[in-house]
């Protein structure tokens, strides 16, 4: 009975220092960018707009993290946050739908997120998909592409921060 115990209590103990380890190499990543949407765009009529290149940093990140590219088990989006930051007294009612892709040199456009009836308001975080996207963060950058439906017309240029996190988890050791 003795041996069975020790054994257990072993065994709980190593699984708890893995736990531990594990943390270590699980991270989150950020990245914020603009986009704007300009006026006069059609009522009910789907438009694309593309955020600029997005540098990824992602060498340097998984450095701080004593890990490497090779390294990266999983990425996860974990937060895509839209925010209208012009004009002052701007507000996302005026989108009806939100769709949000993600694309990388070498690699197919990719649905990330989206928002069915974007509720009134200054910033709305969009449904998300459980994707892992680990190639694209490993890229050098990458870039979204919003496929947007209005329900108004604007007068004014709207722009919009685009604020997303990435959970990246990576192997202990290398195994």
């Amino acid at each position: 009975m003795n041996k069975l115990f020790f054994t257990l209590l072993i065994l709980l103990i190593s699984m708890s220092g893995c736990e531990k380890i594990d943390k270590l190499t699980q991270f989150d990543m950020g990245y914020k960018m603009t986009v704007v949407i300009p006026s006069s765009s059609g009522i009910n009529l789907p438009f694309n707009i593309f955020s600029p290149d997005v540098e990824t940093n992602s060498e340097s990140t998984f450095a701080i993290y004593s890990t490497s590219k090779d390294l990266i088990e999983e990425v996860l989006l974990t937060k895509l946050k839209l925010t209208i930051t012009a004009p002052s007294n701007g507000n996302l009612d005026f989108i009806k739908t939100i769709e949000i892709f993600i694309s990388a040199d070498g690699l197919a456009e990719q649905k990330v997120a989206w928002k069915e009836n974007v509720p009134s308001g200054r910033s709305v975080e969009l449904e998300l998909t459980q994707q892992d996207l680990k190639e694209y963060i490993k890229k050098d950058e990458f870039k979204l592409r919003l496929n947007t439906v209005t329900n108004k017309f604007l007068t004014s240029e709207h722009t919009i921060e685009v604020d997303a996190s990435f959970f990246v988890d990576a192997s202990v050791l290398g195994q």
